[in-house]
Order: structure tokens, then C-alpha cells, then sequence
């Protein structure tokens, strides 16, 4: 076996061994790479060599005189070399897609014996990659079109899904309230939306946000009577990385965060343990939140619509709602009227939520016959638009005929609990104009409460405080009606 020799002229020491491999490696791109480009400090091309004089027909130059000394961004488009010049960093591994094609790409800063970017060497590995690198580029292709619908979906979920075209009805009731409504949506100010359950509270909190200058960013909803109140710090500020034993590496964010720019409603505003509204109170005056097991502040610009159905000034006196927290967010109060001061509203929510089941369901929708929609109409609805649909839904599943009569609609109410009020009787056809179809309002009012006071205290046998609480009133409203409308003394009643 020969001795091993040694040579010479390999160098020993580190400079001239950087210096080697740098004119080595520079060769090796030089002659196998598809085409290397040189900018200066100012971004203008100084040299190319001769594998990237091919690229130029294709780029629009016939010449390289007119190639060379532009600005690169001006003679190749897409380029990133100004980018690398700014941070001083390469960009080992791109995709630069132009007129010449799509290619692999890899820039490299050039720097003085001070370690100043004097310019950018780009240098093109490969043309043609979808068939090089098809493999790659499929594989990367893929997880960009997931990662794009992930974010479309969820900007969809975070999206307001109603407008004010969703709450319907014209009554004077309904308009009154959408007026309102409108106006907060020009405000920055807290909203506070006030009414019984089922009036349609969140359905205007959407639209608020829908009609604000904030629609383009995030609508986030927090029931706070569904969300235990050990986990609702976590929930509105999110969790450190890190922050206790089986918590998240990254870290979560809250849901201030995640509606940082939009809006955040809080419904059922009423049910908010009192430790809780500390940390919300503080969150909404100096507008920022402090993550759980963090000691760092975190800037959020939220605007806060709530809802409730609890009385917040009762709370506020029995000590279970604070008061600065109440006049924080009872800035622009909306009450949000029950179905009953709004009747004349109920022929067009039928149509409504008829139209919206059978769209759900797959089917038709129903017919509802005149007298079925006078007997819908006549009821007190405790439950309001929500008790409406629960009943129009059962009607739906439970009725084989293609028209709803007053007798599947009085079958259902009566199945349910529900005293069946009968509507009133319409003014016939003959009245002339002015007559009975046109009598003082008082008077029709009068006369509807009579019918319906009269109708739950036969269902309750008599009883005051259970016909109370089938009209959805109190106990001493019941009296005051008692007393008051005519035609309601001489019935029997009882604790």
C-alpha cells in the first residue's frame, strides 16, 4: 500500500480556508445553478451570468445592456433581493414566480471586511420545479389551500350572521327599537340590550356589529350562564404557555384577543359571578387584560354589547351586581319589547320562521290558514319568538296536512301547557270605514288583557298567582288588572 501523501497546497489555516471554500462554492453555483444575478447596495443589477442571459427574452429585454444596471424590482417582478438587503438576511430556499416562469431560488447578502451588505447574490437552483420538485411543491400546495380554508372558516364563524333585515317587523315597537339599535352601531360605547328571553337580544347584537365601522373583524359571544365560573378567567383572558399542570405549551387566547378590533358580546350579562366582574370592569376602563399566569399587560380594543333578561337594578340593590360595572356598561340602553307589544309583527315572524324551518328541514313551507295565524297571534308568548318557533317547529313534524288549521294550532298549545286565548273577533266585512274597525287603541288593549286575564284564571281555576305566572306578569300587575278593567270583578279568584 503507497504512503499517504500530503499536499501542499492544501491551507491550514481558517481565513484561507473560508476563502476556499467561498471560490469553490461560488464555482459550483456558478456552473451548476440555472442563473445567478448581482445587485448592488442599491438594489440596481450589476452583473448576470451567462446561464441567466436566457432568462431575458422572456423577461421583455433583447439586450443585456438594457437588463443590466436597472433596479431589480423593475426589471424582474416578484424579486425579494431589496428584502434581503434591508435585514441583512438570506433567503435560502424560495419560490419566485414571474414572467420568465416559476423557479427555485436561494439570495445571499454580500457583505465588506466591516460586515456591511454591500449587495445580493441571487442565484437560480432550479427552473421548471413542477416537474423537479413536483412532490414538494403538491405537498406545500396542499397545505396552503388547508390553511386557507381553516382561516376562511373560521373568519366565516366569527363573522355577525344577522343584520337588521334579519329582526323582523314594522310595528311601531320594532321600528323604534331598530332605530336605536342603529344608532349604537355608529358609537364606540358600550350597549346594553335589555328584555325578556327569546325577544331576539343576540340576533341585534349581530346586527349592531354587522353595521358598525368594526363589521370587518371578529363578533365573539360568551353566554355567561353556560360557561362554568371556575374556567371563565381562562375563557375572557386567556391562559399563559405553561401557565398550570395541563395547560397548553403555546398558551390560549381569551376571548378578548381573539375579538381584539371587533366586538365582544355577553349575554345573559345578569348571570356574571361577582369575582368576574372585578376583572371585567378593570379590562373595560383601562383596555387591557392581564392572561392567566402572566404578569404582562396585553392591549385590547373591544367594543362590548350585552344582554340580559334579570332586572340589573334589583341586583344592584341586593348586592349581587356591582354598580360601577352596571353604569360601565348601561351607557346606551336598548330595551328590546316582548312579543306581545308587538302583535301585529307576528303574521310576518311566521312567515318568517316557517320559511327558515322548512329551509332547515329540506321541505315546504307551511301554510298557515288566516284563523290558525289570528289564534297564534292572540297568545301571550311568554317565551316570546323563541316559544313561536318551538310551537310553529312542532307543528311542522307533527301535522301531515299541506294547510295549518286553528285546530292544529289550538291541539299544540294545549298539548304544551298553554292557555289557548281565542283571538278577537274581527269587525265584519259590511262596517264601514271609522266604525268598529277602527276603535281607540286603550279600548282594544282593554279589551284584549280582559280576555286574556279572563282566560288564564279559568285555566287556573281561579287562582291569581298561577294565572300570573301563565301571563308572564307579576302577581300585583294581575291585581292593578283586576281592579282596573271591567268585566273582571265578578270572577272568582283565590291565593
Amino acid at each position: 500500500m503507497p504512503p499517504m501523501t500530503r499536499d501542499d497546497r492544501l491551507p491550514r489555516d481558517a481565513q484561507s480556508i473560508l476563502e476556499l471554500a467561498a471560490r469553490s462554492m461560488f464555482d459550483l453555483f456558478a456552473n451548476a445553478s440555472e442563473g445567478m444575478l448581482l445587485v448592488d447596495r442599491d438594489a440596481r443589477v450589476v452583473w448576470i451570468n451567462d446561464q441567466y442571459r436566457r432568462f431575458l427574452p422572456a423577461l421583455g429585454f433583447e439586450r443585456e445592456e438594457d437588463f443590466v444596471g436597472q433596479p431589480v424590482s423593475n426589471v424582474v417582478h416578484n424579486t425579494q433581493m431589496h428584502r434581503v438587503l434591508a435585514t441583512g438576511k438570506p433567503i435560502l430556499i424560495d419560490l419566485l414566480d414571474n414572467r420568465a416562469g416559476t423557479f427555485v431560488v436561494t439570495r445571499i447578502p454580500l457583505r465588506d471586511d466591516q460586515g456591511e451588505v454591500i449587495g445580493v447574490l441571487g442565484i437560480v437552483l432550479f427552473d421548471h420545479p413542477e416537474t423537479t420538485l413536483q412532490p414538494l411543491i403538491t405537498k406545500f400546495a396542499r397545505l396552503e389551500h388547508d390553511l386557507k380554508e381553516a382561516q376562511r372558516q373560521l373568519a366565516t364563524q366569527r363573522r355577525s350572521k344577522y343584520t337588521f333585515a334579519s329582526f323582523v317587523g314594522t310595528s311601531p315597537a320594532a321600528v323604534e327599537v331598530k332605530r336605536q339599535a342603529r344608532r349604537a352601531a355608529q358609537s364606540t360605547s358600550p350597549v346594553l340590550l335589555l328584555g325578556e328571553t327569546g325577544t331576539g337580544k343576540e340576533l341585534l347584537a349581530h346586527a349592531i356589529h354587522a353595521a358598525s365601522p368594526r363589521a370587518g373583524k371578529a363578533f365573539v359571544g360568551v353566554n355567561m350562564a353556560a360557561v362554568p365560573e371556575s374556567l371563565l378567567e381562562a375563557e375572557f383572558f386567556g391562559v399563559a404557555p405553561g401557565a398550570y399542570t395541563g395547560a397548553d405549551r403555546k398558551g390560549r387566547d381569551g376571548k378578548f384577543r381573539i375579538a381584539d378590533g371587533g366586538t365582544l358580546f355577553l349575554d345573559e350579562l345578569g348571570d356574571m359571578p361577582m369575582a368576574m366582574q372585578v376583572k371585567l370592569l378593570r379590562a373595560l376602563q383601562e383596555g387591557e387584560i392581564e392572561p392567566l399566569g402572566s404578569n404582562q399587560l396585553v392591549r385590547c380594543d373591544v367594543r362590548v354589547v350585552a344582554a340580559t333578561s334579570r332586572d340589573l337594578p334589583q341586583l344592584v340593590r341586593e348586592g349581587r351586581f356591582r354598580e360601577d360595572l352596571y353604569y360601565r356598561l348601561n351607557v346606551l340602553p336598548i330595551r328590546v319589547p316582548p312579543l306581545r307589544e308587538r302583535r301585529s309583527d307576528i303574521p310576518q315572524l311566521i312567515e318568517a320562521l316557517c320559511e327558515d324551518i322548512a329551509a332547515r328541514g329540506g321541505g315546504a313551507p307551511m301554510d298557515i290558514g288566516p284563523q290558525a295565524q289570528a289564534l297564534l297571534a292572540a297568545q301571550t308568548w311568554r317565551g316570546n319568538i323563541r316559544e313561536l318557533r318551538n310551537v310553529l317547529e312542532q307543528l311542522a313534524l307533527r301535522t301531515d296536512d299541506a294547510l295549518i288549521t286553528a285546530d292544529d294550532v289550538d291541539a299544540i298549545l294545549r298539548e304544551a301547557g298553554l292557555p289557548a286565548l281565542a283571538p278577537l273577533e274581527a269587525a265584519p266585512a259590511s262596517a264601514p270605514a271609522g266604525a268598529e274597525d277602527l276603535r281607540p287603541l286603550p279600548e282594544q288593549i282593554a279589551e284584549l288583557e280582559q280576555r286574556a286575564i279572563a282566560a288564564a284564571l279559568a285555566r287556573t281555576g281561579g287562582n291569581r298567582t298561577a294565572a300570573a305566572r301563565l301571563l308572564g306578569i307579576s302577581r300585583a300587575s294581575l291585581y292593578d288588572r283586576l281592579a282596573a278593567l271591567p268585566g273582571l270583578s265578578e270572577i272568582q279568584t283565590a291565593d
